[in-house]
């Protein structure tokens, strides 16, 4: 049965939700107040038709957007999106116990991702490189795509072939590709053997990628990756975690920087392959902690051959497990603190029992356990300052964000 549907408001994966008379329904692709029309299949509308369109509604600017479930928000427009996701973030403090000031939001420009999961599927006239489409399995292939920058998108011809290479007919294969100062890092997971044939046919596109990794292995490397964070030149192991866009990272660093200046010393705790740690040892020495390994080595490695830079010790440690205890944490009087999506709540249950420390800049990709650790730090004693929204993943429903906490 088709019935019609006022949209109310948007879910936090970015969908329309209008009341049901059983429920909530969920409409991709909406906007609030626009009336909708469509069957109904269990607490979805999957083929919404819009009868009354919102005035916050525009033209998508990438022609493969219908298809396409790279990006989620392209038919709403940029002032809907950033209030929106600054919405976000204050809904979810407010009711963890936190009234937030929003300082802002800082969001990337079109065409600039420099790292993205794409998705090559192997077929019988050769291949299709892209993303999936929206909620399904298929490859839509993205020659015109606003999201990846210039580089990426010229590179797809070439991951084509690659993926004529690694998947057998039919098959997918995931490619983590990062632009570098020296050419394109490609990570290939879900790949067949890598054997003579394919090192042979990989050899002809050494010009074009700096590095290729095939299923965790070294299959071909031009010259060792490198990416700028501060004044170090770090090579990052292959497939790891990097700010999605030079724009974002600059937001964030800019405003991690400026709330640990003039500190004695800092700790970077979850500190990767150094993002924030090399822009602060500029002023400041710095401890970095992380727990994977090979982060930690490529961050070392970036230190060693760097100049002009304060002290920078490193450490490998699971701070899930093994949080730096009030005790050790008397060395440093600020903290830097970016965990991943899963939050830091052993950490900054020992952070809140510290002596020394006057200050925190917390980094998150998450408002939900961020407003849990925001909460045991406020009840703790903790100012938490103004929020800066930092929107990386344009047009999708990722929110990141960065605050300041200061002892009272």
């Amino acid at each position: 049965m088709t019935d019609t549907h006022i949209i109310t408001r948007l879910g936090h994966h970015g969908d329309g939700i209008a009341q049901g008379p059983d429920g909530p329904l969920f409409a991709a692709r909406t906007l609030p107040g626009e009336e909708v029309s469509g069957e109904v299949s269990g607490d979805r509308i999957p083929a919404p038709k819009i009868v009354t369109p919102s005035t916050e509604r525009v033209a998508a600017p990438c022609r493969h957007y219908k298809r396409c479930g790279g990006c989620s928000l392209q038919h709403a427009s940029d002032a809907f999106v950033a209030d929106w996701k600054m919405g976000i973030v204050r809904d979810t403090l407010a009711r963890a116990g936190i009234e937030a000031q929003i300082a802002g939001i800082e969001t990337s420009p079109p065409n600039s991702r420099r790292r993205a999961a794409l998705s090559g599927l192997k077929t019988k006239k050769g291949a299709l490189v892209g993303f999936h489409v929206a909620g399904g399995s298929d490859v839509v292939d993205i020659p015109g795509c606003t999201l990846l920058t210039p580089a990426l998108i010229a590179a797809l011809p070439r991951l084509e072939q690659i993926t004529r290479l690694a998947a057998t007919r039919g098959a997918q294969v995931t490619l983590h590709v990062t632009e570098t100062l020296n050419g394109i890092d490609l990570a290939i997971a879900e790949a067949k053997p890598f054997g003579r044939e394919e090192m042979l046919a990989l050899a002809p596109l050494a010009p074009y990628f700096a590095r290729i990794t095939w299923n965790g292995e070294p299959a071909l490397q031009q010259s060792p990756p490198r990416v700028a964070i501060g004044r170090a030149r770090v090579t990052p192991p292959p497939g790891a975690f990097l700010q999605a866009t030079e724009a974002g990272q600059a937001a964030l660093t800019a405003r991690v920087v400026d709330i640990v200046a003039g500190a004695d010393r800092v700790v970077d705790l979850f500190a990767g392959c150094g993002t924030f740690t090399f822009p602060v040892a500029e002023t400041t020495p710095v401890h970095a902690v992380e727990g994977e390994r090979a982060l930690t080595e490529a961050l070392v490695a970036g230190r060693d051959h760097a100049t002009g830079l304060k002290a920078i010790t490193a450490e490998v440690r699971d701070l899930f497990r093994n949080p730096i205890l009030p005790e050790d944490l008397t060395r440093f009087d600020a903290a830097v603190i970016d965990p991943p999506r899963a939050g830091a709540q052993a950490q900054v249950a020992q952070l809140v029992r510290s002596a020394n420390l006057s200050r925190i800049a917390f980094v998150s990709c998450n408002p939900g356990t961020f407003a849990c650790d925001a909460a045991t730090l406020v009840q703790a004693g903790w100012r938490m300052g103004p929020v800066t929204v930092v929107d990386q993943f344009r047009w999708s429903p990722h929110v990141e964000l960065v605050a300041a906490f200061h002892r009272t």
